[in-house]
């Protein structure tokens, strides 16, 4: 990854933008696989069913804008991709949605992204490994917090 480190802005922009194409389109086109595959199965019932269907239909109208923004955050990217394929999202839909999306993650991993990773490398392995583990019991601790009081 030094290379990338070294690279102009521009060449590890578009790097960043076609990786990012890349891993996005080929989710959206293995969940569309999945659904092919179900058809000819003895699940083909759950593809058929009501709420199958309304989530077919309010992807297919409202979805487009959580494809953009799953590129924001961490972590969702793969399921919103991979759900608008599972539901069918007409490629006319999807495909600006997807482009927008890779634009704006490309940016800010070219960006601040890469200098976060590169610092996090620079702090040692150790130290990653306790962030995480802190953050997972922050979470359990106020999600368990949001059920006693919510």
């Amino acid at each position: 990854m030094d290379w990338l480190r070294e690279a102009p802005f521009g060449w590890a922009y578009l790097f960043l933008f076609l990786l990012s194409m890349a891993r996005a389109n080929t989710t959206y086109w293995v969940g569309r696989g999945v659904v092919a595959g179900v058809k000819h199965s003895r699940f083909e019932y759950v593809l058929e069913g009501p709420i199958y269907r309304r989530a077919k239909r309010f992807v297919a109208r409202w979805g487009i804008l959580a494809v953009p923004l799953s590129f924001l955050t961490i972590g969702i990217q793969t399921a919103v991709n991979a759900s608008a394929g599972m539901s069918r999202m007409p490629l006319s839909r999807y495909l600006p949605a997807v482009i927008a999306g890779c634009l704006m993650w490309a940016l800010i991993y070219a960006t601040v992204g890469m200098a976060v990773v590169y610092a996090a490398i620079a702090v040692g392995w150790q130290w990653i490994a306790l962030a995480g583990v802190l953050v997972v019991a922050g979470a359990i601790l106020w999600i368990r917090y949001r059920r006693r009081n919510g």
